[in-house]
């Protein structure tokens, strides 16, 4: 009940903040409950990749949404699945220790919000500093906000994301390696790109002539599936993202 109150004394400002949309909220709730119930040091990782991340993504939002509105799916506020596809692993990483207690479930945890951490700090400071992306797989410039595009601000951005949940779990005492946490975060973040890149679902505005992740364009024409797999999108990218940092976390733990 706890953990309940404390996730809805965060959620709620973030939703007048614009952070969460009101599904966003009762899922960072649900989360927070569950993370709290498993003890107070996995609640405490949970704010350490909530708030830093809520931070970034309001920081130039107005500029970052004018350079990227045309292309991705969803900006501002983040969704029930947006949650779910960042904290989801590691919310049952916790349901699993809460039940069974074991440093397997912390490095499956710690893993995969680091991951969602490197992933998350990598698209808000390239989106925003980076200049220039090129793709991850062809390395041909591509326009920003595209899934797959990296550019090096990004990278190193990246990178302190995945130490510093590092940090924050050697804070707290997990018994996991600092150097499985940074590699299973930057896997994950690296991963991500490269799934973006090839896997996930591109469409195309017939009216613009314009590659987007839009079902809808921003010119109100209905766009069509034109690469990657149907159905595969950003949420699920994010959630392959959870799941290959916490693997690779646990095996190098």
């Amino acid at each position: 009940m706890l953990g309940a109150l404390l996730g809805a004394a965060v959620a709620l400002p973030a939703t007048r903040a614009r952070v969460l949309s009101s599904s966003g909220a009762i899922a960072g709730t649900i989360v927070g409950a569950i993370a709290v119930a498993a003890g107070w040091s996995w609640g405490f990782l949970l704010l350490a990749f909530f708030v830093p991340a809520s931070a970034l993504s309001r920081l130039g939002a107005e500029q970052k949404s004018a350079s990227t509105e045309r292309i991705v799916a969803k900006s501002g506020s983040r969704d029930a699945r947006q949650v779910v596809a960042n904290g989801g692993i590691f919310a049952a990483a916790a349901a699993m220790h809460l039940v069974s207690p074991s440093p397997i479930w912390m490095a499956v945890g710690i893993g995969a919000l680091a991951a969602s951490a490197a992933d998350t700090w990598a698209t808000e400071v390239g989106t925003l500093i980076g200049g220039q992306p090129r793709s991850i797989v062809s390395g041909r410039p591509v326009p920003v906000g595209t899934s797959g595009g990296i550019t090096p601000a990004g990278t190193a951005a990246a990178l302190a994301g995945a130490a510093f949940m590092s940090l924050a779990a050697w804070v707290v005492g997990f018994a996991v390696p600092i150097h499985a946490v940074i590699a299973g975060g930057v896997a994950g973040a690296l991963a991500d790109s490269l799934i973006g890149a090839g896997l996930q679902e591109r469409r195309w505005c017939d009216l613009c002539e314009s590659s987007t992740e839009r079902p809808v364009h921003d010119c109100g024409t209905v766009t069509r599936v034109s690469a990657g797999i149907a159905g595969f999108d950003n949420d699920a990218v994010n959630l392959a993202c959870s799941c290959i940092g916490a693997l690779v976390a646990l095996v190098l733990s």
